[in-house]
């Protein structure tokens, strides 16, 4: 028999799971990675992955954009978009930033010859 445990503390945001989520896809990376080095309108994001259909890649934004990932505002009829990088913080400071410390730590000891 399976059990499903409920785990949460008092941490837990639930938009954490959406950014998550958006994340767990190559493309939504490649995406923001491109949105990392300059906003662009949608039709440049498109002409930057031409492997995927107009149609995808609006769906992957949509992803990103309902996990706080990516905003958009209208200039006409183009949609300038933009990293978001609050969520990606929220999820560093949360998930990866005590281990960065105790790297530094460890280095640190290394450096000044402290076994530890």
């Amino acid at each position: 028999m399976l059990y499903f445990y409920n785990v949460s503390t008092q941490q837990d945001n639930p938009s954490d799971d959406l950014v998550f989520k958006a994340l767990a896809s190559s493309t939504r990376r490649h995406l923001l990675d491109l949105l990392r080095d300059a906003p662009r309108t949608t039709g440049a994001l498109c002409a930057a992955t031409p492997d995927l259909d107009r149609t995808t890649v609006l769906q992957h934004l949509r992803v990103l954009e309902r996990a706080g990932l990516v905003t958009g505002r209208r200039v006409g009829r183009e949609r300038h978009l933009q990293l978001a990088p609050l969520p990606i913080k929220r999820i560093h400071d949360r998930w990866i930033s005590d281990y960065a410390r105790a790297a530094v730590d460890l280095l640190d000891r290394l450096d000044t010859g402290d076994p530890g």
